[in-house]
């Protein structure tokens, strides 16, 4: 039996918001916003289990009115936005945790957020409401009315692995082959691909072609600080002087190395930095940017933005204690009419932007302890999100040397769609078009399980159950396996993975 539970705070702050926020997109008969939680609940619970739930985990008795098992009567125009159907629902997932904490039947929840709209509106001022401040296609599906509830099936694996055909693809279809699979390489590279598999005598594998393009993505190779620098010299008297380097990042390795201070354990080999504290601890760092990703969904790109630098200080086996910030958007008063086709208000993403931030760090308990916005035109298309973590961890506890023998466990949520090509969409181009092919690349966050990551992995490292660890990132699997088992080789059994919803291939879960 599934019950639906509403759950409405008459004084939400969120409600004043969405008015305010309306006259800045043009919608000036808005007077007044009401939003409510919906929870759609699956599960053989009695009407007093229903209640006890609803007392003890959805609702605060001071500020909050709750329907139980029926629909809250509209006031002005309703519309209900959900996550689309198998998507990261943290707040899905911790009310049936909580269920099953009170010892109550086991559920499965979805939930979904209702905006009843009052004031004189038309359809239009309804669509544009819906469309540029209550839910964000890529992630969200919307309607007027009442949504119904969607629940994902049973988890399992389709077994399918896929040919991709290169060898006969001219110039053109490879570049349309990279682009319709959203692999962001380059002419060359799919030459280099094409090659390569025709030496081989055979066409590459789906899983192997994506896990090319992952590996070879400006996330995870750096081509850009890599790229070979040419620079001319022009000295006071005239004489000119060229000369050449291979790249950035490799010129600041090579210049750390040189200098080879007492004070550094770790650099460019981990998935954070470690430098000394004292004579007893050492200090973990990572700081990058989630820029693509905030410039479609501001919330979760910079949620989940802290979420990996956060997991990049955990894979260095640190305990994280701070998180920082430096933000560059486009200006806030920025017309609507300057607005590129296809770009959100520079004012939605920075609102989205700081709330993911905070969200994320506050409830993993870090505080955000120093930072800084920019505003420029120049940053309207694509803002500048860096997120950065500090953590501290007992020196030379970080053990980096995998044997053989070892398993290798994969701790953390559920494997999905969210966050499929989040590496390679870095390399690519921002146009007018890039929600409807490259969506599914924003990861949705979950703050609650890295908690209990941080708290598991923390008690691993003292108690040495491990010899190496590194984070499950935006290339997955495919990055975090091929790093640890780069000099000993792995045998990897996907059909094991824990899944969020059924029908995933190989190559996604990979």
């Amino acid at each position: 039996m599934t019950v639906r539970i509403d759950v409405t705070a008459p004084d939400d702050p969120r409600g004043a918001s969405v008015v305010a926020n309306a006259r800045l997109v043009g919608v000036d008969g808005l007077t007044t916003c009401r939003v409510t939680r919906v929870h759609h609940i699956d599960g053989a619970l009695s009407a007093e289990e229903l209640d006890r739930l609803c007392r003890e985990v959805l609702i605060d008795p001071v500020v909050d009115e709750a329907v139980i098992d029926g629909v809250t009567p509209a006031q002005g125009r309703v519309v209900e936005v959900a996550l689309m159907p198998g998507a990261t629902d943290p707040d899905a997932r911790e009310l049936e945790r909580a269920a099953a904490n009170l010892g109550l039947p086991e559920i499965r929840v979805v939930t979904a957020r209702r905006y009843d709209l009052i004031g004189d509106l038309s359809d239009t001022d309804v669509a544009t409401l819906t469309r540029r401040l209550l839910a964000n296609d890529t992630i969200e599906i919307s309607t007027e009315g009442e949504l119904p509830a969607e629940f994902a099936g049973a988890a399992s694996a389709d077994v399918r692995v896929d040919d991709v055909p290169l060898a006969e693809l001219s110039d053109d279809d490879l570049l349309r082959l990279s682009k319709d699979r959203v692999l962001s390489l380059d002419l060359t590279e799919m030459q280099a691909i094409q090659a390569h598999f025709a030496g081989e005598g055979r066409p590459p594998t789906d899983a192997e072609l994506e896990t090319l393009a992952q590996t070879w993505s400006e996330h995870c190779v750096h081509k850009t600080f890599r790229a070979r620098i040419n620079l001319t010299h022009t000295s006071s008297d005239g004489e000119v002087t060229v000369s050449f380097h291979d790249g950035l990042l490799p010129a600041l390795r090579e210049v750390t190395e040189a200098l080879d201070p007492p004070w550094l354990r770790s650099a460019f080999v981990d998935d954070a930095g470690i430098v000394a504290f004292d004579d007893h601890h050492d200090v973990a760092f990572k700081v990058e940017t989630h820029n693509h990703p905030s410039a479609l969904e501001p919330f979760g790109g910079a949620n989940t933005g802290v979420g990996g630098v956060v997991r990049d200080v955990i894979g260095v086996s640190a305990r994280p204690i701070a998180c920082t910030d430096v933000l560059c958007f486009g200006p806030a008063d920025l017309p609507d009419d300057e607005l590129p086709t296809g770009v959100l208000h520079p004012r939605r993403i920075r609102d989205g932007v700081v709330a993911g931030i905070g969200d994320y760090g506050n409830k993993l308990g870090l505080p955000t302890v120093n930072g800084s916005v920019l505003y420029d035109p120049g940053y309207v298309g694509n803002p500048l999100v860096y997120c950065g973590a500090l953590g501290i961890l007992p020196h030379g506890s970080h053990p980096t040397e995998p044997q053989v023998g070892d398993r290798i466990i994969s701790l953390g949520g559920r494997v999905g769609r969210d966050g499929i090509h989040g590496a390679t969409f870095s390399s690519a181009g921002m146009d007018a078009s890039t929600v409807d092919h490259v969506g599914s690349a924003v990861q949705i966050g979950d703050p609650i399980t890295e908690k209990g990551l941080i708290e598991v992995i923390e008690r691993a490292r003292d108690a040495r159950l491990y010899n190496a660890i590194t984070d499950c990132g935006a290339g997955g699997f495919s990055s975090s396996v091929g790093e640890m088992g780069e000099d000993l080789g792995v045998e990897v059994d996907l059909s094991v993975v824990p899944l969020k919803y059924p029908g995933l291939q190989p190559w996604e879960i990979w």
